[in-house]
């Protein structure tokens, strides 16, 4: 049996396993398996820690739920962070990701905050199909249109709406995720500027759908709501699991404070799910 945490941030739920001291046999097949919310454990993305090296505390190698690879997650990387911290009373843990390296920071009151590195605005970053404004996407769906992209070591698109509540995100959110300006698919952001330091949001993840909570997400609506001139470059975003304070550094280095949990822990056979 392979020992598991359900951890969450902002009810943004993960499954992670510790491969650091033996390899164990993931496949995306099997990840999936194991993400579904009725035949196994559930979660919005499926976590591996494997060894660190060159000054990283851990490698943090994360799967939505299709079994897809992501590059970067905020909420999964503030969790994996703590779960180090535990384990070696750091307060400073360097993560990881094949996005590149996130340093986490514990502050008091059980929050950490994460450097999400470096916002990246050229359309061959996002990437997109073709070069276009980032600021100023040529794409429209149901009365949507202009929206706002960027890279946080995963694809990102922000529509900016006046009423969140009526907004149809669970219809809208599939075509727009695969749209064929974005070659990669993309993260759709539908956000609501309450006032200059306050948005709130509502995220379509690529290969998971709907979430609580999206830390990459957040990131990407801030540095695109100030690059708009709605905002400042410091703000919370009121997620449907709670909020997140963003901060859009001069250095362009995005920075997400926010908490972490452990749901519950177990041990599941990983054999017991299709390779």
């Amino acid at each position: 049996m392979t020992p598991f945490r359900k951890m969450h941030g902002l009810g943004n739920d993960f499954v992670v396993l510790d491969a650091r001291r033996a390899d164990l046999p993931i496949t995306p097949a099997r990840a999936a398996a194991i993400a579904d919310r009725r035949r196994g454990i559930g979660c919005d993305q499926f976590i591996v820690m494997e060894p660190g090296a060159d000054g990283a505390d851990v490698f943090m190698r994360i799967r939505n739920p299709d079994g897809s690879e992501a590059g970067a997650c905020g909420n999964a990387t503030r969790c994996i962070a703590a779960l180090v911290a535990e384990e070696t009373g750091k307060d400073h843990v360097l993560v990881r990701t094949v996005a590149g390296d996130l340093p986490v920071e514990r502050l008091p009151g059980g929050l950490w905050r994460a450097d999400m590195g470096p916002a990246r605005l050229d359309w061959r970053d996002v990437p997109l199909a073709r070069e276009v404004d980032t600021l100023h996407l040529p794409l429209t769906r149901g009365g949507l249109a202009d929206p706002a992209a960027c890279s946080m070591g995963n694809p990102h698109a922000t529509f900016f709406v006046q009423d969140l509540h009526a907004l149809p995100v669970a219809a809208l959110g599939p075509s727009l995720e695969r749209d064929p300006i974005f070659p990669e698919r993309a993260n759709i952001g539908f956000a609501q500027v309450l006032n200059p330091e306050h948005l709130r949001l509502v995220v379509w993840e690529r290969g998971a759908g709907l979430t609580l909570a999206c830390g990459s997400g957040a990131c990407a609506a801030l540095v695109n709501a100030a690059r708009r001139g709605l905002t400042g470059r410091r703000a919370t975003v009121s997620l449907p699991g709670g909020d997140l304070v963003i901060e859009w550094r001069a250095d362009g280095h995005v920075l997400m404070t926010g908490p972490v949990a452990t749901a519950f822990t177990g041990a599941l056979d990983l054999e017991a799910y299709a390779a």
